[in-house]
């Protein structure tokens, strides 16, 4: 079957690489893709804002399932259009992905359906959203409503903070994002992303893991897109992975689906697990970047009738299987970032790493002249799998140590949280 991919990152690459180990596979194009895509897919100059442009090359093309990677073409709505053209697509409606295109939606959908999570309001102007959070103290969480790459949260754990990042979204420091502020409670525990493939009806549990978002060592830092990631993620035993879909993933299925948005792709559950059990941070209606690149690597299984089984409607009786090693992934970012990232630097020795349980996924990166260069904020994400976290990590920061990027900086303690927990 000739499919489409579109996105040009980390998690895109992640998916090229996985996809094209399919036997149902014919072609796999890409759009926009990236150097390590082109390695799995053809390249095709489509602009992925014009729906019907996508459209009219899916049609010359005989796609049979377009896969949508990042959430802005799904948040506007790129589904809707090419399923009523009859072309399958593996991503929600534009009305689902309100899950992760309004925090304010998802909230308001917690609270209808009892699901677990801080308590919260809502707030259009700054002057509300600062008395409400003076009246509940710090530490408190302050989200700008709509998407902000991975920015637009602030966990301020002082008043003078919160207060700052309020003025942050209202003076437009998140463009449309910010327009609409959503305050709540902190929640004290450990984070885990855990990842269901839905069709609207089914959700078929995938794995869980845990990423890094602060920019530097330690968690210190502003929040970025995510620094580094590990998989499967130790908090996330039997009973919490089962915990996490009967209190929060099957409500919110029903939900939804009740209420007329059925979803189907993937559901990405970002937890703090509390004393009190699983609690929602928030929803992302496509893969972790960069945990994607670590189910993909641990995932046994073909992952294209997965897909299709979602887009169709038909994931009841699938399963999935997963590779005992521990993966581990290392954002190697560009200096600058995540606020203004140096572009264009040169990158050497990528092609150097021939370790069989290695894998270079590009993020940002682009070729001119025959030389690769940086051409985004995280660009290369080093990722490599191990008998257990500790040779995970090492093989992955090996590899790192061997790339040649002067221009280029990461951080030193991906995976901490299980290392400690093997030391004790």
């Amino acid at each position: 079957m000739n499919v489409f991919l579109i996105g040009s990152g980390g998690r895109e690459h992640a998916l090229a690489w996985k996809i094209a180990q399919s036997p149902l596979l014919k072609t796999l194009f890409a759009a926009t893709g990236n150097p390590g895509i082109k390695d799995h897919a053809e390249i095709v100059d489509v602009d992925i804002n014009n729906h019907e442009a996508v459209i009219a090359f899916c049609k010359l093309q005989n796609i049979e399932l377009v896969v949508v990677g990042p959430e802005q073409p799904l948040v506007d709505g790129i589904t809707d259009p090419l399923e009523a053209a009859g072309i399958k697509v593996f991503g929600p409606s534009k009305a689902a992905s309100q899950l992760e295109g309004s925090k304010g939606f998802t909230k308001d959908l917690c609270a209808k359906y009892s699901i677990p999570t801080g308590a919260y309001q809502r707030f259009d102007n700054a002057d509300d959203a600062k008395a409400y959070t003076r009246e509940q103290g710090a530490p408190i969480v302050i989200k700008a409503d709509g998407l902000a790459a991975g920015k637009g949260v602030t966990v301020a754990m002082s008043l003078d903070e919160a207060l700052a990042a309020i003025d942050d979204c209202f003076d437009g420091a998140f463009g449309a994002a910010g327009a609409e502020v959503v305050v709540e409670a902190y929640l004290d525990g450990e984070e885990a992303s855990f990842f269901c493939l839905c069709d609207g009806k089914t959700a078929l549990p995938m794995a869980a893991a845990q990423d890094h978002k602060r920019v530097g060592d330690g968690d210190t830092g502003p929040n970025t897109g995510g620094m580094g990631a590990y998989a499967p993620a130790p908090v996330m035993s039997d009973e919490m992975t089962a915990r996490t879909m009967k209190e929060i993933v099957e409500p919110t299925l029903a939900g939804m689906a009740q209420d007329g948005h059925p979803f189907k792709g993937v559901l990405f559950v970002g937890l703090m697990i509390t004393d009190k059990g699983p609690e929602l941070i928030e929803y992302n209606v496509r893969f972790g970047d960069p945990e994607c690149q670590l189910l993909m690597l641990r995932l046994k299984d073909d992952l294209l009738p997965l897909l299709l089984a979602a887009a169709e409607g038909s994931l009841d009786g699938h399963s999935m299987s997963w590779d005992d090693n521990v993966a581990l992934t290392v954002v190697m970012a560009a200096e600058g970032y995540p606020a203004s990232p140096l572009k264009g630097t040169e990158i050497k020795g990528v092609d150097q790493i021939t370790d069989a349980d290695t894998k270079i996924f590009h993020a940002g990166t682009v070729v001119k002249d025959g030389k690769l260069l940086a051409n985004g904020g995280r660009v290369l994400n080093v990722t490599a799998t191990g008998n257990d976290i500790i040779q995970a990590r090492d093989k992955a920061y090996d590899a790192v140590k061997s790339i040649d990027w002067p221009q280029g900086f990461y951080r030193n303690d991906i995976g901490w949280r299980a290392i400690e927990r093997v030391k004790n």
